[in-house]
């Protein structure tokens, strides 16, 4: 304790935190550093992988369902004219009265240097390997050159640039992250998110099998090549992963055993993402709205402990925006004649969540720009088009509306594939379970070949996580409320932090402390509704907090050793269960017998 009164901050993050690695997955990014750092590496959370499938599927888990029912589409426009009438802006059939041509747009050819970032475009992945000459071929080249006449030299050069050449049709094996996302559609990849919706993305279509090895690739590939900690040094270095509260207990064990057991740390914890993104802004006590790529969630937390019956999951988040921005422009035949598939082709999403960061704000009257879109077409260099966007301030209302963000065709969230529906945050501390007889103590293989373990695992019945279609001002509204004190209430209402991407969009904060002032009944004394400032960019909070939790955490009571994991497994016994939130934690998932 003297130590840490006159350790200055700074000396106690290098000391303590040189040797901790906090990751924080999401379903669209990864963020994950060291925890002496002031920000995390962010990777897009995917990989791709060649195939010699035919026919070859270009996204793996992307078994699109029906187009947009009749229902939806009438739900879709109807919301639309409620944003109008917010923001001042003509009705839907009105702008589409006024638009009987289309809007002046041009192809741009060429590429101007004066483009700024939000104009220039992606260039295709190079998917080949890159191989050199070996030293030994360039010596007897050199050999070669001085003593043979220069038909032979030019023979020889021919004879080095084709087999160069044949080279470069060697296929990368794994392709990550970014360079994942940009491969043309016309290469042998097939793309795979092993995260989505806020779910491991296990279905017929994507076996449990290979999830575990993406997560394992990608992870270990972020390790090595950009934090430069190779598998020999990781029993070095403890892991703290920082999850959403969307993931189910089951879900959490599989992510610790990657960690332990394939990536071999010699220690992890796991900490919620809202309780993590609290400390990361410096409080104890607040209303936490999680706004990610495809999954919004609401969480409060009370003198540093989540409350289970708060928790709201919304099925959306910054990628159904961009797909709004897409049909919005589409509707008002402002998008220019191009093919944008956003299945298929997932740099076209690029391109769209690069126009929504850059563009779209909420404020009232027309928020039109003009742009450069781009076409992707089959590993033909990016063509240009200059046109004049409109309704910029309507996908993000979508937020408050969300019929707005009907998906126009996209899979279904990843099903419940386990028995086991144990939340995290469910209050099971004080229960006990008989363990079966027939589970041995080397319950974990030591080779990837499967997961038979879940097989003997006791099923214990319990509630699946609920997924509700709530605007956010009432989902913020219902969880807060919940609570059912008057004084913890209002303390809550004046403490709504905002993190993940969609907290960056301009002029949410305004709009999201009028909205869930209204959405409060008139029969509860609240009148006062804050939205906080966050201290460092929201998307990094959770990842912040995640570390300064780890750094202080000087006992380290709540963390689980490697050997301990591969020796023991998942018993059911006494004692390994917290009951407040400190750690989800490891006790959540963790029994050993004693």
């Amino acid at each position: 304790m003297d130590y840490l009164k006159s350790v200055v901050p700074s000396n106690l993050f290098s000391d303590r935190g040189s040797n901790i690695v906090v990751i924080n997955p999401g379903s669209a990014n990864i963020r994950i550093g060291l925890a002496s750092q002031d920000n995390p590496i962010e990777f897009p959370h995917c990989i791709a992988r060649y195939t010699t499938q035919v026919p070859k599927i270009n996204v793996q888990d992307q078994m699109l369902s029906s187009q947009v029912t009749t229902t939806q589409y009438m739900e879709r426009e109807k919301a639309y004219d409620k944003i109008a009438t917010a923001l001042r802006i003509p009705f839907l059939d009105e702008e589409v009265a006024k638009s009987s041509f289309p809007r002046k747009m041009g192809r741009i050819d060429g590429n101007n240097p004066q483009n700024s970032r939000k104009e220039a475009a992606f260039d295709w992945t190079d998917v080949y390997v890159k191989d050199s000459i070996a030293p030994s071929a360039l010596e007897s080249s050199e050999n070669i050159a001085t003593t043979k006449e220069a038909m032979d030299l030019d023979q020889h050069e021919d004879a080095n640039a084709e087999e160069l050449d044949s080279s470069r049709h060697q296929y990368r094996e794994s392709i990550f992250g970014e360079e994942a996302l940009k491969i043309s559609p016309k290469e042998p990849y097939t793309l795979r998110r092993p995260i989505r919706r806020g779910h491991l993305n296990i279905s017929q279509h994507y076996p449990t099998q290979q999830v575990f090895e993406d997560v394992l690739a990608i992870w270990d590939f972020i390790l090595t090549e950009k934090l430069n900690i190779p598998l020999t040094e990781r029993n070095m270095y403890s892991a703290l992963l920082v999850l959403p509260e969307s993931l189910d207990s089951r879900e959490i064990k599989e992510l610790l055993s990657v960690v332990l057991r394939d990536l071999q740390f010699s220690s992890a914890v796991v900490h919620q993402e809202g309780l993590a993104a609290a400390f990361g802004n410096g409080l104890s006590t607040g209303c936490i709205v999680s706004m990610g790529a495809q999954v919004t969630s609401v969480i409060c937390i009370e003198d540093g402990v989540a409350l289970p019956t708060t928790q709201k999951t919304l099925p959306y988040g910054g990628e159904d925006i961009s797909r709004c921005l897409l049909w919005t422009q589409r509707h008002h035949q402002t998008w220019p004649q191009i093919r944008t598939d956003l299945y298929t082709k997932p740099i076209d999403l690029l391109m769209l969540n690069r126009l929504k960061e850059f563009y779209c704000e909420i404020k009232e009257e027309k928020v039109e720009a003009v742009a450069v879109v781009h076409s992707y077409e089959d590993g033909m260099p990016a063509g240009s088009h200059k046109t004049n966007l409109t309704a910029l301030n309507v996908p993000p209302m979508g937020l408050f509306h969300p019929t707005l963000l009907v998906p126009d065709a996209y899979p279904p969230a990843p099903s419940v594939w386990f028995i086991d529906h144990e939340d995290v945050l469910e209050d099971t501390w004080h229960m006990e379970y008989q363990r079966r007889p027939e589970m041995s103590d080397g319950l974990y293989p030591s080779m990837n070949v499967g997961y038979p373990m879940w097989e003997n695992y006791p099923s214990f019945s319990a509630k699946p996580k609920k997924e509700e279609k709530l605007g956010l001002a009432e989902a913020i509204t219902r969880s807060i409320l919940s609570t059912g004190r008057i004084d913890l209430q209002r303390k809550l209402f004046s403490s709504i932090q905002l993190i993940g991407g969609v907290a960056l969009t301009r002029g949410l904060v305004p709009v999201m402390e009028e909205r869930v002032l209204l959405a409060i009944p008139s029969t509860e004394a609240i009148d006062r509704v804050e939205v906080l400032q966050s201290r460092g960019n929201p998307t990094f909070v959770p990842w912040k907090g995640g570390a300064i939790l780890g750094i202080l955490d000087y006992a380290r009571d709540g963390w689980i050793r490697r050997d301990e994991w591969i020796q023991n497994g998942i018993h059911v016994g006494k004692g390994r269960k917290y009951k407040d939130s400190f750690f989800i934690q490891a006790q959540a998932m963790y029994y050993i017998n004693s």
